[in-house]
């Protein structure tokens, strides 16, 4: 039980140093070697958890994808309908940018990787698509309910990403720049607009 914990905190501290110089650095100037002296471990422990510095970085891709995931999915409540479903996620959007305004740099820096990197890529694009069906059954079910009008789902949620992409990168590069939160829900009324069913 100890060493399953040591071994958990180490994992641990390779992540937060890896993250960290990467944010600060970048990921083409960072080395094992700086991982290894920023967590106080050694090679031998860093290869033991991870294969590369290529799989530290995905396993931090992964990370942070998972957490804006599950702060997606937290967001139903019981009998909410799909329109009212999508607005709640819209006001969550400030908290959710929030939550990532210290890892701004981290999360350019895994977009400029997955444009070069086919590994890196598919680890943010198998999210990336998990989301899309996380959007495409919210409007099925609302279309199923007689929520939303009869759209195409699949053209419907790459709207709804699209727009969750471009205000997620307009509030990380800008934070001050608007009250991302009501834009997040403005955006989210205004499809809503010609989304829902007509009473």
């Amino acid at each position: 039980m100890r060493n399953q914990q040591r071994r958990e905190e180490t994992r641990s501290s390779i992540l937060d140093a890896a993250a960290h110089l990467f944010a600060e650095g970048g990921y083409d100037a960072t080395g094992v070697a700086e991982v290894c002296s920023l967590a106080g471990i050694s090679k031998g422990a860093f290869y033991y958890h991870f294969a590369s510095k290529q799989a530290v970085f995905i396993a931090l891709v992964e990370l942070w994808l998972g957490e804006l995931e599950s702060s997606l999915a937290g967001t139903r409540t019981a009998g909410q309908a799909a329109s009212e479903w999508l607005l709640s996620m819209a006001r969550t959007f400030r908290a959710i940018l929030g939550s990532q305004t210290q890892k701004t740099a981290l999360v350019l820096e895994f977009w400029t990787q997955a444009r070069r990197d086919a590994a890196i890529r598919q680890a943010v694009l198998t999210p990336y698509s998990r989301f899309q069906g996380f959007f495409q059954g919210i409007i099925s079910e609302g279309i199923d309910h007689g929520d939303l009008r009869d759209v195409d789902p699949v053209a419907g949620a790459q709207v709804l990403l699209s727009v969750a992409s471009g205000l997620f990168f307009q509030g990380l590069l800008d934070p001050e720049g608007s009250d991302w939160g009501a834009v997040a829900e403005m955006s989210i009324r205004i499809l809503l607009d010609g989304l829902r069913r007509d009473p």
